[in-house]
């Protein structure tokens, strides 16, 4: 998507939102456990790849992950490479974790992997900013905001099924753009 800011504006709304959101009862929400093994490709969140390299992914996360097209966005991996400059070299653990983290993105399938487009950014900027001021978001999460909703966004365009397990601030984007599809899931 090419961007537009106009139309951005019109797509998205921001005015018309003035009323704080509220998080939606589990019930109401589209878990893994009710999802179909065949379906659209998903397009994982930085929580997948976390909880699947310690293990507190479940069996279902495990099956669905095995059956459907998988999708990598460029923001998700970025994440995880903050790693790379965040974690300390003098940490005892820190070799272990960079060593597995990067053999986890070296094993993404460049043809898998993509950035979201011009537009996509631009939307997610103005969605950020709505999550932050309708969302009631703690300080200093506005950069996560916007890497959620960059996430989200390029997902809707390319018709992606988002998996996450961060039930807080997708729930919350699902809301003010309800077109996109996510999948969530919790820890075992």
């Amino acid at each position: 998507m090419k961007a537009d800011l106009r139309r951005s504006l019109r797509r998205l709304r921001p005015q018309s939102f003035s009323q704080p959101l509220r998080r939606r009862d589990r019930a109401e929400l589209p878990f893994v456990r009710d999802a179909a093994l065949i379906g659209p490709p998903l397009l994982l969140d930085t929580t997948v790849y976390i909880d699947v390299l310690d293990g507190t992914a479940s069996g279902e996360v495990d099956r669905l992950l095995e059956t459907r097209v998988i999708q990598h966005c460029a923001i998700a991996v970025a994440e995880l490479c903050h790693n790379f400059g965040r974690l300390s070299p003098d940490h005892p653990g820190s070799a272990a974790i960079l060593s597995v983290l990067e053999e986890t993105v070296e094993m993404i399938p460049a043809h898998r992997l993509q950035a979201p487009s011009e537009g996509v950014l631009l939307e997610a900027g103005i969605l950020a900013g709505l999550l932050c001021r309708l969302g009631s978001l703690p300080k200093g999460q506005e950069s996560a905001a916007l890497n959620d909703a960059a996430i989200y966004l390029h997902a809707l365009e390319r018709g992606y099924v988002v998996l996450t397990r961060n039930l807080r601030d997708f729930d919350l984007i699902s809301q003010i753009v309800p077109a996109g599809r996510v999948l969530f899931y919790d820890r075992v």
